[in-house]
């Protein structure tokens, strides 16, 4: 009864300590050179640190925002506790034709073997990439830097429209040269950019990338390969040496089956490597690309990934919203893709960015490197369709491989059952951790018998999400989602 009551205290004080002191807090770069764990699941620096990859997608940074903008920008995204920002030095957007924001170009006569660098500061296209590596960076941010968006090395795209701008030799080259000039920078290499490898040419370019970017960096950062949609880099390269971790693109999709059960999938390759969701549905983008349709993803849909991505075994996550992967801005403009619902400065503040953090904390607030995926913990229901359930509201679990802890992510505030086997202690700990605000609520403190036990979330609204902890009482872990 004395724990019920010390526990009910401290969840009522930091209940009222608000939630400025639980702001997120962007990378710390103290604890050395990110590596991959021993045991092949996680990312950790190289004091044995472990560090959770919180994504923005933000493609179009170095192409369409001068510095005032890029600056306000990534002070958002620090201070919105995001650690990694995914964006592209040949971007997208006719990169390769259509000047930066101060008219800069970034090769010469479109050739990625002459990279256009002019002796002296701030006077052209790779200056104004390395300010913003450099602010970034400064704002505690790695940089998960494309060198190039994939249809520079995939389409037919040179000045007669015969061949990709990029070949085995050129690409090399242009990978040395981003990796010398970004070799003391905190950066994730991410090949690829939105293409599929049709053939054994297209992934011999992509292999002349990785291995001008070791040339030119000496091996100093890790890296990866973002995929087009529905794919994962294990489809192409998951033997290779220099993939470091495999990222997929579960795409624009509100759907778990098949779609973001497919990080699972990737997580029982052999050999093992690290999985995460490079580009899961963006906030406010059309769903599935059929607006007519469907309508646009909302907060909820983009909740949802979320945990279903990380209680499957990813590392980390990526966020994304429409409008800020393509800064869209029609004031200055921009030409809009796809029918963006507001400005890049306006979806900054959009719920889903927020929240996204909040799955980060819960993360962090438990032991990380002996975390699986494990839903059996679930209970099947007398009907499986609604627990574990499928489509837009699938239930889904983790726990700690030592017994000290499960989570199961509830997307709908629907009753269900979970087993008890999972936590090895003698006393079970529960609580509701609310992924809209970061809010945990004490449920108390039961004998475990080992058997399964029914928990119905606080709120029964279809679009109310819960994450339902359960700790063993003698590992005296703190308040989920706080440290």
């Amino acid at each position: 009864m004395k724990k019920i009551l010390i526990l009910s205290i401290l969840c009522l004080m930091f209940s009222l300590s608000g939630m400025a002191q639980r702001q997120g807090k962007p990378a710390d770069f103290s604890h050395g050179k990110l590596q991959v764990s021993a045991n092949k699941r996680f990312l950790q620096h190289s004091d044995g640190t472990p560090f959770f990859y919180l994504g923005d997608t933000a493609w179009e940074l170095f192409h369409r925002l001068d510095r005032d903008e890029a600056t306000k920008y990534l002070s958002d995204r620090a201070a919105k506790g995001f650690t990694v920002i995914q964006a592209v030095a040949l971007a997208e957007l006719d990169g390769h034709t259509v000047p930066n924001a101060y008219g800069f170009l970034p090769l010469v006569d479109y050739d990625p073997a002459r990279p256009l660098v002019i002796e002296g500061a701030d006077n052209d296209y790779w200056d104004h990439v390395d300010f913003i590596v450099n602010k970034a960076n400064e704002l505690g941010l790695y940089i998960g830097l494309l060198p190039t968006w994939g249809r520079y090395w995939h389409d037919n795209i040179d000045v007669n429209g015969n061949k990709p701008l990029f070949d085995v030799a050129n690409a090399e080259k242009f990978g040395e040269f981003i990796g010398k000039r970004y070799k003391d920078k905190e950066v994730i290499w991410i090949l690829g950019g939105d293409r599929h490898v049709e053939n054994d040419a297209q992934k011999e370019i992509i292999r002349a990338m990785a291995r001008g970017l070791k040339k030119g960096d000496g091996g100093a950062h890790l890296m990866t390969f973002h995929p087009t949609g529905g794919r994962g880099s294990s489809l192409y390269f998951h033997t290779d040496d220099w993939l470091d971790f495999n990222m997929r693109q579960n795409g624009h999709n509100a759907d778990f089956t098949g779609i973001y059960s497919n990080t699972a999938a990737d997580y029982a390759l052999q050999p093992v490597k690290p999985v995460i969701d490079g580009e899961p549905l963006y906030e406010d983008h059309p769903l599935s690309f059929n607006a007519a349709k469907l309508g646009h993803s909302i907060s909820a849909d983009i909740r949802r990934p979320l945990y279903w991505n990380l209680f499957s075994g990813a590392f980390g996550h990526t966020y994304g919203h429409h409008s800020v992967w393509q800064m869209y801005d029609e004031a200055k403009n921009r030409r809009p893709i796809n029918a963006p619902l507001m400005s890049w400065q306006e979806a900054i503040d959009q719920p889903g960015a927020s929240q996204m953090m909040y799955g980060r904390l819960l993360m962090e607030s438990r032991p990380f490197l002996t975390r699986i995926p494990d839903s059996t913990v679930i209970v099947t229901g007398n009907v499986p369709t609604s627990v574990p359930g499928q489509g837009r509201y699938r239930f889904v679990a983790t726990r700690d491989e030592n017994g000290t802890y499960a989570m199961i992510y509830a997307p709908v505030g629907r009753e269900f059952t979970v087993s008890l086997d999972a936590i090895k202690g003698n006393e079970v700990t529960a609580w509701w951790y609310d992924p809209r605000n970061g809010k945990a609520t004490l449920i108390g403190t039961f004998a475990n018998d080992r058997a399964s036990r029914t928990f119905s979330p606080p709120d029964k609204g279809e679009m109310m999400d819960w994450v339902l902890v359960l700790d063993d009482a003698e590992a005296h872990y703190p308040v989920p989602g706080t440290k």
